[in-house]
């Protein structure tokens, strides 16, 4: 595994972007310098974060989601795996 984090990740299994992999290692983000701990997705090349929205869900029983726009900066939270 790289020592970066991917460019796009999210934390549903259904999507294309989901890498349990960089998950479990622990990815952080920054978001406009401010640390977010509450991510659903992000991309860096967009420019975007997924918050959820409260405790609403949606008809799947999904959380229902907030895009909101500005600079994104993941890390890898734990050590370096051996």
């Amino acid at each position: 595994m790289a020592d970066t984090p991917p460019a796009r990740l999210s934390t549903d299994p259904d999507s294309p972007f989901y890498d349990a992999e960089a998950l479990e290692r622990g990815v952080g983000i920054r978001f406009k310098g401010v640390e977010k701990t509450n991510v659903e997705e992000y991309s860096v090349s967009e420019g975007w974060i997924r918050v959820a929205a409260g405790l609403a869900r949606d008809r799947f029983g999904k959380p229902m989601t907030l895009k909101l726009k500005g600079e994104v900066e993941p890390y890898f939270r734990g050590p370096t795996p051996a």
